[in-house]
Parts: structure tokens; C-alpha cells; sequence
């Protein structure tokens, strides 16, 4: 396969494999249910990540919810993984590949349905950083995606232009897309955010503003959950939530099962 694939758990190497998927080829890690071979077709979670990542980053969150019944279909960025293009992950180019992100998602998931058997009724989606990026600005949009979770992220991108990730040149590109500019499109289904206070790349106080907005449209605001950490110990307390990692991974899986209708072996 490749030298992240080998070095993933056994257990993913067994079942997942690599695919290119859409008229984009966009490089994919597809991973079936555990003990799901003569079951109905299984919900599925699409999994984006961050800045300099790849889709093989995560394999603890990837067993988790392989082994509750989910089919995982995890990508990479433009510019990143398989299809690396080092300056594309500078921070200067965060808004070029979010946008590209989106831009592909659709024909993504529509393969990973198709690769996988998964029911299309029951797709999650989530990501972290930049892929938390890309998953709030296409909920915003027409979609069939059932919930969503997303980890040191916003969706709030004007609050960022003080940042290199998003410049104030690029407002223009901002408002077109920026999630909280756009929340009439929103479809109001569950979403689980995570954030670090103290979180020095993405900052807290743009993504509560944005999670307080989303609240406020919601018929039951409590379908809309925000976990708050005060410090992690993870590098600049931003992707990863340090010590807290596992129990994120842990909640996120319990989300899913239960919004998608998952019945796997994990208890």
C-alpha cells in the first residue's frame, strides 16, 4: 500500500485499504464496520484533517468507530498526504485548501458510499483544524449529512484574519464563505464542537461566537454541544487535546453511534 498505510494497527490494515475517489482522485483511507458482513449497509463517518496532517494521523479515533459499526472514510487536504504539495500547507494557503475541500466533498462522499456499501441516510461528518473548516462551511450549504463533529476549528473565519491562515486580503473570500455569514443555508442537525481556550492558532473566542449564533437558530440549542477545555498540554493547545485526547475520541464515537444509528461490538 504505502508506508503510512503499513504503519497503521493491524487491525485497519486488515479491513481498510486506499482508494482514489471522484473525478478529483482525492487520496482516501476506506475502513468497513467490524463484524458487519452480512448486515444492512452501515452508517459512515468522513473524517477531514488539519494543516501538515494526512488521513492516516488518527488510527485511535478510526478503530473506535470501526468497531461500533461505522464505515470510515478519512482524505486528505489538497496539498497534503498522497498529494503533498509542501507549500500548500503553509498557513498562508489554509483558505485555498478549505475551499478546494468543499468544493470536492460532495463527489467524495457520494464514492465512499458507493466503495463501502454505506447507507447514504447515515453519513456523519467531521474534521479538525483546517477539516473542521471544510466540514462548517459545507453544512451550509444543501446536504444530507445526518451530524456533524468537529475538533479546534471555527466557523468564524473573519475573527481569523488577524492570523497568516486567513488574511484580511483575502475578505473578499471570506465573506463568500465564512460559516457564520451563511447560517440561513444551515440545516439544523446535531453538532458536537471541542476547543481549547487557550488555543493559540484557532481562536476560542471567534468559534464561541459562532457556536452561540448556531444556538440561537436552533429550535433545541441543545442539539448544538460545545466541550471547552481550559489547557490540554497539546502543542500550542491546539490540534490533539493533549491529555484529554482519548476521552474526545471517546465522546465523539458515542455521538456518532448515537445520531447515526450505529450497532457495533465497542462497548
Amino acid at each position: 500500500m504505502s508506508l503510512k498505510f503499513d504503519q497503521l494497527p493491524s487491525a485497519i490494515r486488515r479491513r481498510g485499504r486506499l482508494a482514489r475517489l471522484g473525478p478529483h482522485e482525492v487520496p482516501a483511507l476506506l475502513i468497513p464496520p467490524e463484524g458487519q458482513e452480512d448486515a444492512p449497509p452501515p452508517p459512515m463517518v468522513v473524517w477531514i484533517h488539519g494543516r501538515t496532517a494526512c488521513k492516516e494521523l488518527d488510527p485511535g479515533r478510526y478503530l473506535r468507530l470501526m468497531r461500533s459499526g461505522m464505515a470510515v472514510c478519512a482524505v486528505d487536504l489538497p496539498g497534503h498526504g498522497e498529494r503533498s504539495v509542501p507549500a500548500l500547507q503553509e498557513s498562508g494557503h489554509v483558505l485555498g485548501v478549505v475551499l478546494q475541500m468543499v468544493s470536492e466533498l460532495d463527489d467524495v462522499v457520494h464514492a465512499a458510499v458507493e466503495a463501502l456499501g454505506a447507507d447514504p441516510e447515515r453519513v456523519g461528518l467531521g474534521g479538525m483544524s483546517a477539516g473542521g473548516m471544510v466540514t462548517l462551511a459545507r453544512l451550509c450549504r444543501p446536504h444530507r449529512f445526518r451530524a456533524a463533529s468537529v475538533e479546534a476549528t471555527t466557523g468564524n473565519w473573519r475573527a481569523q484574519a488577524h492570523l497568516p491562515m486567513l488574511k484580511a486580503s483575502d475578505a473578499a473570500a471570506i465573506a463568500e464563505a465564512d460559516p457564520i455569514e451563511h447560517l440561513d443555508g444551515w440545516r439544523e442537525i446535531p453538532l458536537q464542537a471541542f476547543h481549547c481556550r487557550a488555543d493559540e492558532w484557532v481562536a476560542f473566542d471567534g468559534q464561541d461566537q459562532f457556536i452561540q449564533a448556531l444556538r440561537s437558530r436552533y429550535r433545541d440549542p441543545d442539539a448544538v454541544t460545545f466541550s471547552v477545555f481550559e489547557r490540554t498540554g497539546a502543542p500550542n493547545e491546539h490540534a490533539g487535546f493533549g491529555r484529554y485526547s482519548a476521552e474526545v475520541k471517546e465522546e465523539q464515537r458515542l455521538f456518532f453511534e448515537h445520531h447515526l444509528g450505529a450497532t457495533g461490538n465497542q462497548p
